[in-house]
């Protein structure tokens, strides 16, 4: 009985530890696949990059700088992991927000101008 309880509380900590693994997976690569596979409607559309631009500036900068370098409270969106990402998973961490490190929901926008901030940052390098 002693053995089933001690091969039980193993059992709790190893489930634990590989939650724990997954939740340090970046957010980018947290989302279901359906998501990640979305396209963007405006993909290389010049009109939906300077208004993602404009998006951009009024909604993340604050947070994420400027230029998308990133601040002391935030990542930098001008990195190979952005433009890696698909523009869905983009989208998904756009409309869900990522509270425990700080990351709001936009969902507040409309999904156009959502698209057109994922349009903007995948231009940045």
């Amino acid at each position: 009985m002693k053995s089933l309880k001690i091969t039980c509380c193993i059992l709790v900590l190893i489930a634990g530890g590989l939650r724990a693994v997954e939740n340090r997976k970046p957010l980018l690569q947290q989302m279901p696949l359906r998501e990640m596979s979305r396209t963007n409607p405006y993909e290389a559309q010049q009109t939906a990059e300077r208004a993602g631009r404009k998006l951009f500036q009024r909604e993340c900068s604050s947070c994420h700088g400027q230029q998308a370098q990133g601040t002391g409270r935030a990542p930098a969106l001008a990195s190979r992991i952005v433009r890696q990402a698909s523009p869905g998973a983009i989208f998904w961490v756009l409309r869900n927000g990522d509270l425990r490190h700080g990351m709001p929901s936009f969902s507040h926008l409309p999904e156009p101008q959502r698209w057109q901030i994922v349009t903007y940052l995948k231009t940045l390098r």
